[in-house]
């Protein structure tokens, strides 16, 4: 236990965000005996459907979210891009894990860049864009290929350019005057690992095993864990993971996102403070979820146990699978040891996270292969 106060069973947790990691720590937290009080913009989204209260107001209605912070003893986050003046006035006299500075790091991706350099951690190259003249020079000291990315608010590949040999930069640029960019060097890797840690008040720390991604158009396609990698690698991946949740001085949790170079140097690509995309697979893979790791991690908890049950593989579905009608949901659950994960939301658009599929298997080749091969059967409307 830790030395803090323990927020017990009956706590009001109050979350900022509504998507489907909100709807995931929701279910998690209410089945421990927890209250859920979710803020967010969309009214009925994922999360609010299995809240016990759901606010729907703007980020930056002042009084709405002052309001919401009265009705809560606890504050924590779905996703890290919220407004610095929501995350103050939220705060209050509340107890907000994790910490609001931190939310203001990672939501940027800059700031991010900047915190794990000046804290020695491996990163790709990197020169802050804020000019023309800015991103010629960059160019020239960084080469090409190189990627121009936004510097706020961006996720699944949003706002990000590749710059080429033949790359007019004028012609990039038009498109981002007046925006601070990040222009990143190529990294040659051979594969994309992630992995999540969670710390407590006290510092207490448990990791889940390292996973590995693959990714289809900048949005994570496959997951699936373990990664197939070294034991050394994992252990160095495990260990850079906890350095940067102590340099953080978090409390909740921290996805980690790093690419595996073949000379096995590790290279941290994003960090996102909260449940991830990529931790999905532990609802059925590990004896602890992400999404009960987090309700533990906020709450002073002791931590729960990541050790994996069996290999498992996640795969997204999309707003696409329902381009040609209802997917076929029977034949693609006649796949055994699938699961199926949807998130409540209403419009199915191209692109859009819509919820995800697990599969369990004896080795991670025949978990991927099921899931792949359920969300196949999806497409098959017989």
């Amino acid at each position: 236990m830790t030395s803090e106060k323990a927020f017990l069973p009956g706590t009001k947790i109050g979350v900022m965000g509504g998507g489907q990691l909100g709807r995931m720590f929701a279910i998690a937290a209410r089945r421990m005996g927890y209250h859920v009080h979710t803020f967010s913009p969309d009214k009925n989204g994922p999360a609010a459907q299995f809240s016990d209260r759901a606010t729907a107001a703007s980020y930056a209605d002042e009084a709405a979210v002052r309001r919401f912070s009265r009705s809560i003893d606890l504050l924590t986050f779905e996703f890290e891009n919220i407004p610095g003046a929501t995350i103050e006035w939220a705060s209050g006299k509340r107890v907000v894990r994790p910490r609001g500075e931190i939310l203001l790091i990672a939501q940027n991706r800059l700031r991010e860049k900047e915190f794990l350099s000046a804290a020695g951690f491996p990163l790709a190259f990197f020169r802050k864009v804020a000019s023309l003249a800015d991103l010629t020079k960059a160019v020239e000291a960084i080469g090409r290929p190189a990627i121009l990315k936004g510097g706020a608010f961006g996720y699944d590949g949003k706002g990000q350019v590749r710059i080429d040999p033949e790359t007019n930069l004028e012609a990039v640029w038009s498109e981002r005057d007046g925006e601070i960019c990040v222009l990143e060097k190529v990294i040659d890797f051979e594969k994309e690992i992630s992995l999540i840690v969670a710390r407590t008040p006290d510092g207490a720390t448990a990791v889940f095993p390292v996973c590995e991604n693959i990714h289809r158009n900048h949005i994570l396609d496959l997951t699936i864990a373990p990664a197939r990698i070294e034991e050394r690698v994992a252990q160095a991946a495990r260990e850079l993971a906890c350095a940067v949740a102590l340099r953080f001085n978090l409390v909740g949790l921290l996805a980690v996102e790093m690419f595996l170079r073949g000379n096995g140097e590790l290279i941290i690509n994003e960090l996102a403070p909260r449940p991830h995309n990529s931790g999905h697979w532990t609802i059925e893979g590990c004896v602890t979820s992400q999404f009960e790791q987090h309700v533990r991690a906020v709450c002073g908890l002791p931590l729960g146990t990541t050790d994996l049950l069996t290999p498992t593989a996640m795969v997204n579905l999309l707003g696409d699978i329902w381009s040609a009608g209802e997917p076929a949901w029977a034949a693609a659950l006649a796949e055994p040891n699938v699961h199926l994960h949807l998130y409540g939301k209403r419009q199915p658009r191209p692109g859009r996270k819509m919820g995800h599929l697990t599969a369990t298997a004896e080795s991670v080749e025949a978990a991927a292969s099921s899931a792949l091969r359920a969300r196949e059967k999806l497409l098959r409307n017989e």
